[in-house]
């Protein structure tokens, strides 16, 4: 799908040819002397047409406009949060197969944020999976003009709204492929597609690189399952070697039975969105790529499944980190944190200027704040207040949760430095509470994706979140003061544990 702006008031884009004519009317509109706008005015003055945004009236072959369909929506006051839900009304009216050429048209100035928020829009609501479809059937939808008097001031919005377009959809596919179709290794060889742009690197680690660097969590929870683990570094350099990265962890678990601590059978098949935070991390290079920002990041995805084979770790097993920390494996179902954990000290080596994990963690979370709202956690007030400024500009919003030291009571093990799990009481606090246990070196912030990166039901898929969060954080790295990077660090494990039964990354 592609997208244009042209400089185009009311009268010009009811000239114009096309399949179907979305006007967004907000609150502050004034009606020139043209057909349209007077059209326009009498429907509001009627009461035909509220600007309550996504109230809608629809109109074909009006004599107020060349295109065959015209649709004029309330934009309310013209909010980027008012227009996406004027848009997503609109286009749902227009989704037949016959409208593949689109205008969008303010009726007055566009704010600028509010054009990145059509496009997200658009392409969200024309969004079709079909790559494990015998007969696919993809959008239909092929050019979309977005017209506004003023719109050649909105040109930067309109490339950040289609990277983030590019890099929201990488992170749907991915993310929505059963789990046959994408596994570790495949997980690897999509990311390692994205070097083929300019700026950007990828290494794809195998199981005997991952135990030369001590990576025990990681592998106990990749054991159980036939399919080898891949542990992928990707980085994009932007910037001078000097200005230190910012660092994303996705935890890539392609498929979570539970493993021994198997999850039940309703709704399991849901467990392939486990990667979403994978999904997530490779969304953000893919929209890098287009952008081209002059900022340093690095991607870490420890990627394999939890299985519950003869070989898959136990409930009780002992396991050590990469960091040289034990941990108590009490619930296998809480394997996210293990993997993570050691993609965070291997995270060490950068000196980042920050690092942000993101990761379907906890139903706790899901109980806390729903499909609405990320959890957020970071001892660092200023990175937190970055990513929740971030989230709201996006549209892609996360809210700030604890980190009382309290909450990391419940970790305490008989029989290694920690356990895995704390109880049901403040699930989502104490996951990140065993997190933040690997990240007193840098500053870190966690965010738990549980409720956000997929919806179930009718509507079942991914939502691509948080990548425009994260996107937007990442960006305003560009401005913010150059912290320069330290000599990177070899770090090894204080003890290293067995080999796992894999064969190596071929």
């Amino acid at each position: 799908m592609n997208f244009e702006l042209k400089s185009l008031d009311l009268a010009g884009c009811a000239t114009e040819k096309c399949d179907a004519l979305i006007v967004l009317v907000s609150e502050a509109f004034t009606p020139g002397k043209d057909a349209l706008s007077q059209l326009i005015a009498q429907a509001r003055k009627s009461g035909d047409l509220e600007t309550k945004p996504g109230k809608l009236l629809q109109m074909y072959r009006s004599t107020a406009a060349v295109a065959t369909r015209l649709v004029l929506v309330g934009a309310g006051d013209g909010s980027a949060r008012q227009v996406r839900q004027a848009v997503a009304a609109a286009v749902a009216t227009v989704k037949a197969p016959t409208v593949q050429k689109l205008l969008i048209s303010f009726a007055g100035a566009a704010a600028q944020q509010a054009v990145r928020t059509v496009v997200q829009t658009v392409a969200e609501c024309t969004y079709v999976y079909t790559t494990t479809k015998s007969k696919p059937e993809g959008r239909k939808l092929a050019q979309v003009w977005l017209c506004a008097p003023d719109a050649a001031a909105a040109k930067a919005e309109l490339a950040l709204g289609t990277a983030t377009v590019a890099g929201v959809e990488l992170a749907k596919e991915w993310a929505n492929r059963p789990a046959n179709h994408a596994t570790p290794t495949m997980l690897g060889t999509a990311a390692k597609a994205l070097a083929r742009f300019p700026k950007l690197a990828c290494e794809v680690l195998g199981p005997k690189e991952v135990a030369q660097l001590g990576m025990g969590s990681f592998m106990s929870v990749a054991q159980g399952s036939k399919e080898p683990l891949r542990f992928i570094v990707l980085r994009y350099n932007g910037a001078a070697k000097t200005v230190a990265p910012t660092v994303l962890v996705g935890k890539g678990i392609t498929f979570d039975t539970g493993g021994i601590s198997i999850k039940p059978s309703a709704e399991m098949d849901e467990m392939k969105f486990d990667m979403c935070g994978a999904a997530s991390v490779l969304g953000v290079f893919r929209a890098l790529a287009d952008l081209k920002p002059a900022i340093n990041v690095v991607g870490l995805i420890p990627a394999c499944e939890n299985m519950p084979d003869g070989g898959a770790v136990k409930p009780g097993d002992v396991v050590t980190s990469m960091s040289g920390q034990t941990i108590e494996n009490l619930n296998t179902d809480a394997e996210g944190r293990l993997v993570l954990c050691d993609a965070l000290t291997y995270a060490e080596r950068f000196k980042p200027r920050a690092i942000i994990d993101i990761a379907t963690l906890t139903g706790a979370c899901v109980v806390a704040l729903g499909g609405v709202r990320s959890g957020m956690f970071s001892a660092d007030d200023s990175l937190a207040a970055a990513l929740q400024a971030a989230g709201e500009s996006a549209l892609d919003p996360c809210w700030r949760l604890p980190l009382d030291d309290e909450y990391g009571e419940g970790l305490k093990s008989n029989f290694a430095d920690m356990a895995n799990v704390a109880g049901r009481a403040g699930g989502a606090i104490t996951a990140a509470k065993f997190l933040q246990r690997f990240t007193a070196k840098m500053p870190w912030a966690h965010l738990d994706i549980a409720g956000t990166a997929w919806k179930s039901g009718a509507a079942k898929g991914a939502t691509g979140r948080p990548v425009g969060l994260l996107l937007d954080y990442v960006l305003g790295q560009a401005a913010a003061p150059v912290v320069p990077a330290q000599a990177a660090i070899k770090t090894v494990a204080k003890r290293k544990p067995a080999a796992p039964r894999k064969a190596a990354a071929k």
